[in-house]
Formats: structure tokens, sequence, C-alpha cells
């Protein structure tokens, strides 16, 4: 998984996160490394942008915060994949959205000061530090997808939590 900021986003292809939009194997476009056993691997982040309007006073910002799938980052290999596997992909990006709609409701309750720039970008750095640990734990609670119970499991967690 990779996550990248605001600007470095534009220099890759990207798939913006949709609920209804689910990835398929011809969106992984990047090459397999060689000798890798992982069967597969999904590129996705978060990135931001923000703006401020007003005074120091009554400022008023703007947030957007999208959540991304790199098809060029992201590879798999045929003859290790199959649908299973795919929908554990797709987790690793609902995860990422997961945490991009964490990230706007820590900006939307944050009182920000003077110093907005520094004070985005610090809760940027916490959510990707906890959106890191949770796809690591994803992974080794689902035994990167060979788990099939603790797949399932944490699919109807994941979908529960996008809904809230």
């Amino acid at each position: 998984m990779i996550a990248m900021g605001i600007g470095r986003a534009q220099e890759y292809e990207t798939i913006a996160w949709s609920p209804v939009r689910k990835l398929v194997w011809e969106d992984f476009k990047g090459e397999v490394p060689e000798n890798n056993r992982a069967a597969a691997v999904t590129a996705s982040g978060i990135t931001y942008q923000f703006s401020t309007q007003g005074t120091k006073v009554g400022m008023e910002i703007d947030f957007k915060v999208t959540t991304l799938f790199y098809p060029n980052k992201s590879w798999y290999q045929p003859h290790l994949c199959d649908a299973f596997i795919l929908g554990h992909e797709q987790l690793h990006f609902d995860i990422s959205e997961l945490y991009a709609q964490k990230m706007r409701e820590r900006l939307e309750a944050a009182d920000f000061t003077h110093n907005v720039k520094a004070e985005v970008k610090s809760i940027y750095r916490e959510i990707l530090e906890e959106l890191d640990a949770y796809q690591d734990l994803y992974d080794i609670q689902t035994n990167f997808s060979r788990d099939s119970v603790q797949q399932s499991l944490w699919e109807n967690k994941v979908r529960e939590e996008l809904k809230n």
C-alpha cells in the first residue's frame, strides 16, 4: 500500500474510490517484481487539499480528501489470483477510504489556529500512521487472504464502518 500527499498523486494514473465501482484485475497494471511471492499488491492512498478564506478570527476552511488507487503501482500474478484474492485487494482500497472518512471527520471537528497548514499536515500524518497499522493488522489477521473466515469477518467489519 502506498499513501501519497496532494501534488504527487498527479504524477500517476489514478482511480478514485467509489462505493459502486469495484476494482477489476485489469486495473492492476504494474509490473510484478522479480522473485516476489505475493499474489497481488494494491497501491492506494489518501490525498487532500484545502483552502482558507477570511481572517484569522473568522476563517473558513474548505477541505477535499480523496482516496485513490494507483494502477501502475498495483500488480498481480494471474496464475496465483482469483476472485477471492481480488476481494482481499478491494478491501485494502476500502480501508483507505475508511481512513479518508476518519480524516474528514477530524478536519471537521478540529479547531484550527493561524497555523492551519501545519495542523492539517499533522492530522494527515496521524491518519497515515493509523491507516498503515490497520492495513497491516488486516493482512496479519486474514493471513493475506488465506484465512477465509477472518476475511469474511473483515469484509463485514469494514462494510459496516464505511456505512457510519
